[in-house]
């Protein structure tokens, strides 16, 4: 099994913060017992220099502590790992200031004597909008997913990368397929050769024709020494006549080329569909199976939702380095951020991320500064209630028009009784009628 694949089935991670022995001995227990990974340690001193070597998705720790308190420890980590969820452990008599702490940006507060299912809600919920990726392998380093849907296409990569074949990478812009690329070279034996990428779309065929097949005294970018790997953006936009050249290119070029002293490795990226294009005659059939060995289409962003807190974490951490701006946001709003369409994807999650930081008064970035950045409801991900609802009526609709609007035919079709299908078709307001006239001739 591979590294990736052991990585995708990897339990949380949890640093459990208390002085009292006995407390961290059962919370220590009862998480291990729900086979999350647990570090147990007694003051905030051994939390923070845990966190490092550690790098979990949670922290659980007592308020009242000796030298550095909770409030102290939460501002800590809060500068370090601005997305890191933080649950505080408190007597019922600092119960105000547990409140103050999630006022603060803690996600939550227990109240002694914990009861096991409180923790372990309060666990399950925090854990969903957690965001402290584990990240072990430098090649993928920039790739930040807990996705099983995009670790696979991590492990196709990886695999990739340890032949010479060319690579396809197709997928809506904003996808990462430009850091996919990046990662099947540095995963490669050419990760000591250059990395160029050549911009297809919008430029000029001219130009573009010396920068790849070069001139007659010099040779251009596909036949360049050196090894390396060498990225085409937008594949779908090269002109027909270039097709023509890159094909001829592709049918001369070595099936193994020397990593180290050779051509390079030819990655292509489309966000357009090559085969559509290649039904309506647009883009060459032959130089499609040639750049198509091996085929990457990396998923967008609404099939991997689990990865948006990652990223808002990932975009606040490197926000913080570059500008010194230390924010997080409060829990409501990175949930908001995770149901809520995003057709620029990973782009337009970060463009988001940079906004909410400008633009929000306070520490806390508010749910409503959040709504304010994504724009009006009806890009939501909608509730089950909602969904059901739509599905229902949908269905309804479909199964009257087959009918042509007979109630009992529809009912017999439903497997329902006549009274109870009136009920449906009340609920969502559907008349017979409209269908029965839809069905006359």
């Amino acid at each position: 099994m591979s590294t990736l694949k052991k990585e995708a089935k990897r339990q949380a991670r949890i640093l459990v913060v208390d002085d009292d022995p006995g407390l961290l001995r059962l919370l220590t227990i009862r998480l291990r017992s729900e086979s999350y990974e647990v570090e147990p340690v007694s003051s905030a001193a051994d939390a923070l220099a845990a966190a490092v070597r550690f790098r979990p998705d949670l922290v659980i720790t007592d308020l009242r502590m000796d030298k550095m308190d909770g409030m102290g420890l939460l501002k800590e980590l809060q500068a370090r790992w601005p997305s890191l969820k933080v649950i505080m452990l408190t007597a019922h008599g600092t119960i105000p200031d547990a409140v103050r702490a999630t006022q603060g940006g803690a996600f939550g507060f227990l109240t002694k004597p914990v009861e096991k299912q409180d923790l372990l809600e309060h666990v399950r919920k925090a854990l969903k909008i957690s965001g402290l990726p584990a990240i072990d392998e430098e090649w993928r380093a920039g790739i930040v997913t807990r996705s099983s849907l995009l670790l696979a296409k991590l492990d196709q990569a990886q695999t990739a990368a340890a032949s010479d074949a060319r690579v396809l990478i197709t997928g809506e812009a904003g996808t990462g397929k430009k850091l996919f690329a990046r990662a099947i070279h540095d995963a490669s034996a050419r990760s000591g050769g250059p990395f160029r990428v050549v911009a297809v779309s919008g430029a000029e065929e001219s130009a573009l024709a010396e920068e790849l097949f070069g001139a007659a005294a010099q040779a251009g970018a596909l036949a360049g020494a050196g090894g390396g790997t060498l990225v085409l953006d937008d594949i779908a936009d090269l002109s027909p006549a270039l097709q023509v050249r890159l094909v001829e290119h592709l049918k001369d070029a070595p099936g193994s080329p020397d990593a180290a002293k050779g051509p390079p490795r030819l990655i292509a990226l489309s966000r357009r569909d090559l085969t559509q294009l290649m039904t309506s005659g647009q883009f060459r059939e032959d130089l499609y199976y040639r750049l198509n060995v091996v085929h990457l289409d990396l998923p967008p962003l609404a099939r991997r939702r689990e990865d948006i807190p990652l990223l808002v974490a990932h975009f606040l951490t490197r926000l913080s380095e570059e500008t010194g701006l230390r924010k997080i946001y409060a829990p409501e709003a990175v949930e908001l951020l995770a149901t809520v369409d995003w057709p620029g994807n990973v782009h337009q999650l970060q463009a988001v991320v940079h906004q909410n930081v400008a633009m929000s008064p306070t520490e806390i970035i508010s749910v409503e500064v959040t709504q304010a950045a994504v724009g009006a409801g009806p890009n939501r991900l909608p509730s089950f209630d909602d969904a059901r609802d739509e599905f229902t009526r949908n269905y309804l609709m479909q199964i009257l028009q087959i009918t042509g609007g007979n109630v009992s035919q529809a009912a017999r079709l439903a497997k329902r009784n006549r009274t109870d299908f009136y009920k449906l078709l009340a609920r969502h307001q559907l008349s017979t009628d409209e269908f029965k006239s839809r069905s006359e001739p």
